[in-house]
């Protein structure tokens, strides 16, 4: 059994459950992502033994469990939960000690979280109306153009296209996209237009005038998105080293908290 003590964070979201394993320095040592499926509570107990498998530690090593995301309540072996909005603030925060907005592009939301010098959270906005802006909106359109997800991002590299898709909805988004598919158009143009709407969504949620941050699964699996934001605002765009695990650091530095 290992002297060391870890401390775990488990981020339940619509889409994905993430699980980050960190030591009493903040060192993350293990971590998993998967698809989060109907039977929410297996699927929360396989993803953090995974993860616990892949810090080569047992399940006495951790101490403390922090759970958050929307399905933070059915973590029944977790010790405390906090809000997703405060984990998210606290795992970018961690690797940003300053001023900032967060911009987090989820599976089915947009978060927006400002933080200040001390990283406060001084105001957030959240997308949750539609899937617009989002990672299922990027589903919905690679399933209309018949490509696989992980083949967007370089799709995208390849065109010069800057126009976004006409409308936000991904309903009418995708009758835009076959029109254009029976017009001929080329597919990397039609995924760079769908990048450039979920950029255009976080736009104009609110403004950018700080340091922005991006965090998720859909700017860490396509950094066409980022290089898009970045041209928009006029500035560089900062990322952690895990960003679709940022809310699952952040509860674990909670955890670190609390059990402290």
């Amino acid at each position: 059994m290992s002297n060391e003590i870890y401390f775990a964070g488990i981020d339940v979201g619509t889409s994905y459950i993430k699980v980050a394993i960190i030591d009493k320095t903040n060192k993350i040592k293990g971590s998993f992502v998967d698809r989060t499926s109907s039977d929410l509570k297996k699927s929360i107990k396989n993803v953090y033994e995974k993860a616990v498998s892949s810090a080569n530690i047992s399940n006495n090593d951790v101490k403390h469990i922090t759970a958050t995301g929307f399905g933070r309540y059915n973590v029944s072996f977790a010790n405390n939960v906090v809000t997703e909005i405060s984990s998210h603030a606290k795992g970018a925060y961690c690797y940003f000690p300053k001023k900032i907005i967060i911009v987090d592009i989820g599976g089915q939301d947009t978060k927006i979280i400002k933080l200040d010098v001390e990283g406060k959270i001084q105001s957030f906005k959240m997308n949750r109306k539609c899937a617009a802006g989002t990672g299922s909106f990027l589903e919905e359109i690679a399933y209309k153009l018949n490509i696989p997800m992980k083949e967007m991002n370089t799709l995208a590299s390849k065109s010069d296209c800057e126009t976004a898709l006409s409308s936000f909805c991904t309903v009418f988004a995708s009758t835009e996209i076959i029109t254009r598919i029976k017009e001929g158009e080329r597919i990397e143009d039609m995924v760079k237009s769908a990048f450039e709407s979920i950029v255009r969504r976080v736009i104009e949620m609110d403004t950018l005038t700080c340091d922005v941050v991006a965090t998720g699964g859909v700017v860490a699996y396509n950094d066409v998105i980022l290089k898009i934001l970045a041209k928009r605002v006029g500035k560089e765009i900062f990322t952690p080293p895990n960003p679709q695990l940022s809310g699952a650091i952040g509860a674990a530095l909670f955890a670190i908290k609390a059990k402290n």
